[in-house]
Order: C-alpha cells, then sequence, then structure tokens
C-alpha cells in the first residue's frame, strides 16, 4: 500500500497528465491550418525521437529491442500502433473542423467500453449497476442518433479504437515509454515517407512561420510528457482513484469546445451528456461496492 506522500504524488501526477489531454484541443487548434495528416506524421516522427532519447539517457533503450524480439509482443504492438494511429488523426481531425464536442464524448463513452471489452474479452464479472450503467450509456448513443439524424461516428471510432488500444496494451504487457517508442518506431517510417512527398519536403516544418514549426516540433515531447506523468500516477494511486481522476480529460475538452471555440451545445447534447453523467456515476458506484457476502448456513 502506498504512503499518504506516494498518494499525493500521484494524484498530481494524474491531475496532471490529464489536465494536459483535457487541453489538446488548444494545442492542435492553433495548427489547424496544417492537414491533420501532416500533424500526425509530425507527431509520430518526434515522438519516436522524443522518447528513443529518454529512453537512452535512462539506459532503458535495450527494452525497446528486447520487446521487438518477441513475435506475439511485435503482432501485438504493431496492432496498437494501427488503434492508436487512427485514434490520433482522427481527434486532430475533430479538433481542425470543430468536432471537439464529438470527441470528449468518445472519451466520456471510453472507460465504458472498456468495461464491455473486459467482460467480453477477459471474462471480469460486471456488478448490476456496472451493467446499468452501459445500457444507458448505448441509450444515450442511440438518443443523440435519432434526435440529429446522424451517427455521432467520431464518438464512436474515437471511443473503440481507443478501448482497442487500451485492451491490446493490457494484454502486451510492455511498459509505457517502450511500448509508445516501439509503436511510434513502427509508424515512423510511414510518416517519414509521407512528409518526404509533401512538396516541399516536411511540409510546413520548412514554410510555416515560427510559431507553427515549434509546435509541430513540440508535438513529441506533447506526447510523450502527460504519458510519463500518467505512467508514474499508475503506480502511486489506487484503480479507483486513477479512474475518477480519468474524466478531467473529457470534461475539460468540452469546455474547449463549448466555452473557448463556440460550438453548438443544443438540447440533444444536453440530454446526452446527462444520461453519459449518470452512466459513469452508476459505474463507479458499482465499481466501489463491495461483492455481498454469502448468508450464513
Amino acid at each position: 500500500m502506498s504512503s499518504p506522500a506516494a498518494a499525493r504524488a500521484g494524484l498530481v501526477f494524474a491531475l496532471a497528465a490529464h489536465t494536459v489531454w483535457g487541453l489538446f484541443p488548444i494545442y492542435w487548434k492553433l495548427l489547424g491550418h496544417v492537414p491533420a495528416m501532416e500533424v500526425l506524421a509530425h507527431r509520430i516522427l518526434w515522438s519516436v525521437g522524443f522518447t528513443a532519447t529518454v529512453l537512452w539517457l535512462s539506459g532503458q533503450l535495450r527494452e525497446v529491442a528486447r520487446a521487438l524480439r518477441s513475435p506475439a509482443l511485435r503482432r501485438a504492438l504493431l496492432l496498437s500502433t494501427a488503434m492508436i494511429a487512427i485514434n490520433w488523426y482522427l481527434f486532430i481531425w475533430a479538433v481542425s473542423t470543430d468536432r471537439v464536442t464529438e470527441a470528449s464524448l468518445g472519451y466520456y463513452i471510453n472507460p465504458l467500453l472498456n468495461a464491455v471489452l473486459a467482460r467480453v474479452v477477459l471474462g471480469e464479472r460486471l456488478a448490476r449497476l456496472q451493467v446499468l450503467s452501459l445500457v444507458l450509456a448505448a441509450g444515450a448513443v442511440a438518443y443523440l442518433t435519432l434526435s440529429s439524424g446522424s451517427l455521432p461516428w467520431v464518438s464512436v471510432v474515437l471511443a473503440v479504437t481507443f478501448a482497442l488500444y487500451g485492451l491490446i496494451r493490457k494484454r502486451a504487457q510492455v511498459g509505457a515509454l517502450v511500448g509508445l517508442t516501439v509503436e511510434t518506431g513502427l509508424a515512423a517510417p510511414a510518416a517519414l515517407l509521407y512528409l518526404a512527398m509533401l512538396r516541399p519536403p516536411l511540409g510546413h516544418l520548412l514554410t510555416a512561420d515560427l510559431s507553427t514549426r515549434a509546435l509541430l516540433l513540440g508535438a513529441g515531447v506533447a506526447t510523450a510528457l502527460p504519458l510519463l506523468a500518467f505512467a508514474a500516477a499508475a503506480t502511486r494511486l489506487r484503480l479507483t482513484t486513477l479512474g475518477m481522476v480519468q474524466y478531467l480529460a473529457p470534461t475539460l475538452q468540452l469546455g474547449c469546445a463549448v466555452l473557448l471555440y463556440g460550438e453548438p451545445f443544443r438540447r440533444e447534447h444536453a440530454v446526452t451528456f446527462s444520461l453519459i453523467w449518470l452512466a459513469i456515476a452508476l459505474y463507479v458506484v458499482g465499481a466501489r461496492r463491495p461483492a455481498p457476502t454469502p448468508a450464513p448456513v
């Protein structure tokens, strides 16, 4: 059991990580004039450079080679690479096209979808309140689909890809930073090829203003630092506390969407988010409730 000091430090790390993730729309919005695919390519390229440097300085770079030597782990990380690349691209695209509200809904749904995968794939048991929360969340998405006339596909794809990514990484048994280094390393050749095919090569990195260049180069640091903070939090906090803090990120994203960027928040959004928040509350209560003890014979 961690000490109170370690728990306080873990909470600070967790809050820092999820605050950065929650404010990511601001970062990507500043790059809104750059095509989303180009931003993604730079994010991948500079992420692998930064994380590999951190691993080298900490003497852990050999862990990357060890992970790549395992065929099963290689296959798993190749699949997780595809999931996180789709997730990153779609989120950057959603920010640039003023769909941050939809993106935040996806990250609210994600933990509930994690529970579905845990039940179906890993065989974990769910309390009745947790099952009710999942039904409520599905009803919220169905309501938004019927009331708006279209499926909130951005929310669904973000939630599905990130949930699958989490499941793959959970079973892969590899450290957070090592895993990210391998994933971005696997995607780096495609990213480099894409940037080389731009005219001029590297795109806005050579032609844009200084702030745009700095943001593109800083995408790797912006990606890795909150992950390092989250990894530090995970070793110091109880899982239930960590689970509660994760809702800070989509809440901040929703705040950015409505308060900073003036995205519409209509009646159907209010009803949908209210149902999702209620589903989250039921899920958390169900997760914290102790299992009933059997009656004495």
